[in-house]
């Protein structure tokens, strides 16, 4: 296979940008330390290992890192139900793989997370391979996962997918072109200086020139 696609999941294909910010909002809370949201909308698609010492700081982290995490764990529970798919997400991905290519879903979400977004995605049959927080030791913006991803699939060449900065950041530690999309709150500008090759509004107009895209790589 020449190609693989590693398509990021939260904020990317499923709508959970701000449904994580308020659940990491409120989880701190629990914990005594409150933190402006805007901050930590800022730091989504970071994995949780490192949300909270980036928003928060070292000694929040060292006091209550692994308080936080559980509490944002109870707290996102009752999000997922309002969570859906952002609008094209499907089509894109069997987009992807008629135009034959490979097709890995890189996630750094929990695992009853990943399976809850491949149910919304109905990508089960789609997707080549997917991955969670439980296959690596660090997260996002390191670039650990993809490179687990992309195991799963062997390919020539590969193409990252991605909402945020910490997607960029972590593709392009691998070498890896990434394009991006404004669902998760980034701006283009903003995601353009992470190296982004080519940045759009949603899935469906990325769909609409992915052939083009996929020559980027």
């Amino acid at each position: 296979m020449d190609t693989v696609v590693l398509a990021d999941v939260d904020g990317t294909l499923v709508d959970s940008n701000y449904h994580h910010a308020v659940a990491w909002f409120r989880a701190f809370r629990d914990c005594g330390v409150t933190v402006p949201i805007w901050r930590i909308h800022r730091a989504i698609g970071m994995g949780g290992d490192q949300l909270v010492e980036a928003v928060a700081g070292e000694r929040v982290e060292l006091l209550h890192g692994d308080d936080v995490r559980a509490a944002w764990a109870e707290q996102v529970k009752p999000f997922l139900a309002e969570i859906t798919p952002l609008s094209g997400a499907r089509d894109l991905l069997v987009e992807v793989k008629r135009l034959g290519c490979g097709l890995v879903l890189a996630s750094s979400g929990k695992p009853e997370h990943v399976e809850h977004y491949l149910d919304l995605l109905g990508a089960r049959n789609i997707a080549d391979g997917w991955t969670s927080s439980e296959d690596v030791e660090a997260t996002k913006p390191a670039p650990d996962l993809l490179g687990v991803a992309l195991n799963k699939v062997p390919a020539e060449r590969a193409l990252a997918l991605g909402d945020s900065v910490w997607d960029c950041q972590a593709a392009g530690k691998l070498g890896i072109p990434t394009v991006a999309l404004r669902t998760g709150g980034f701006g283009e500008a903003e995601l353009r200086e992470a190296d982004a090759v080519r940045v759009y509004d949603d899935p469906s107009s990325l769909r609409a020139e992915l052939r083009d895209v996929l020559e980027l790589v």
